[in-house]
């Protein structure tokens, strides 16, 4: 199930996605500002919630270039004396 709470500038594409956990262990997504405090209850059961993190970060990247390892086809860059990590 998916919630979306209003936003007033933001297109529901724009917003993030959170997943929360019920009590009973269920789950739900719900799009909202990454500035809105995290809900406390579920909006349709009245259940406490938290706020899980799940492991789509949601980042691709595109072009060329991006690997695996994300060098591009030259390898890493050789480090050169007095350069940190």
């Amino acid at each position: 199930m998916r919630l979306i709470l209003s936003c007033d500038y933001l297109s529901p594409a724009q917003m993030p996605t959170y997943t929360y956990r019920r009590e009973d262990g269920s789950t739900f997504e719900v799009q909202q500002r990454i500035t809105e405090d995290p809900l406390d209850t579920c909006p349709e059961t009245g259940q406490d919630v938290e706020r899980i993190i799940t492991d789509n970060p949601g980042v691709i990247f595109k072009g060329e270039g991006f690997h695996v390892n994300d060098y591009d086809e030259h390898g890493p860059k050789e480090k050169t004396d007095g350069e940190d990590d």
